[in-house]
Parts: structure tokens; sequence; C-alpha cells
């Protein structure tokens, strides 16, 4: 093998001699499918914060669905919460991606974590203002009822 193919190669990369053939149509979306899934797991298994507001989600998607409110409505009351899980789980992949960078304390891995966390407290904001606008006005009347 030339020296140069060593010096550019990936040590965590296969050394099969040809390269490996790239899945397309259905396979590739089942494929991708089932990586988003362990992805969903993993950050299941590791993230106290992603599985809070999961257990968050299991109950505000059900009420948003039973929420006397329209169609657009609805919809954005599910689509906050699903925001919310979205944003978690890029910042559980930037703070996957420092750490096995290195763990050791730098100014630009704080920068990228404290960011990753402000994303995830926006996402948090945007739910809780759309549901407090939506579904405030509904609350308070049955509340006075």
């Amino acid at each position: 093998m030339p020296i140069f193919t060593l010096i550019m190669s990936n040590p965590t990369e296969s050394s099969s001699p040809g390269p490996t053939a790239k899945r397309s149509g259905p396979l590739r979306a089942l494929f991708a499918l089932r990586h988003s899934c362990d992805g969903i797991l993993a950050t299941l298994r590791e993230e106290s914060a992603f599985r809070q507001e999961t257990a968050l989600a299991v109950i505000l998607v059900p009420a948003a669905l039973l929420m006397p409110v329209g169609a657009i409505e609805r919809v954005l009351l599910i689509v906050s919460v699903l925001l919310v899980l979205l944003v978690e789980l890029l910042n559980s992949s930037i703070e996957a991606a420092i750490d096995r960078i290195s763990l050791e304390r730098h100014e630009l891995s704080k920068r990228a974590k404290d960011c990753g966390s402000a994303a995830v407290t926006i996402a948090l904001l945007i739910c809780a203002v759309t549901w407090g606008v939506l579904c405030g006005p509904i609350v308070y009347h049955w509340l006075r009822g």
C-alpha cells in the first residue's frame, strides 16, 4: 500500500480493498430509520433531560389532541413539543462529540455546550409560550367554570 494512502486513511474504517456500495431506495430509508431509532434510544438511555422532556411529550401530545382548538392551533401545540425533543437531540449530539474529542476543559468546548443548552432553553420557552397563548384562556375558563 502506498505511504500516502496509509497516511490519509482513517484507522477506524475497514481496510477492505474496494469501495463499499451505497444503499439506495427503500433499503437506504430503512437503514436511516434504524439509525434514527438507535439515536433516540441512546439519548433516552444517557440523557436525563431528554427522558424528562419525553415524559412531558407523552402527556402534552395527547393533551393537544384533546384540546378544543382548531387544526392549526393543534399542530402548533404538537410541533412546539416536538421542537423541544429535536433541539435536545441536537444538544446531546454536540455534547457527545465534544466529550469524544476531549474531556479536558476548553473555552471552545464550553461555548459549544453552552450554546446547545441555550438552544434547548429557547425551544422550551417557545413551547411554554405556545401552550400558554393557545391553551391558557381555555384552562382559565375551565377553572372559572
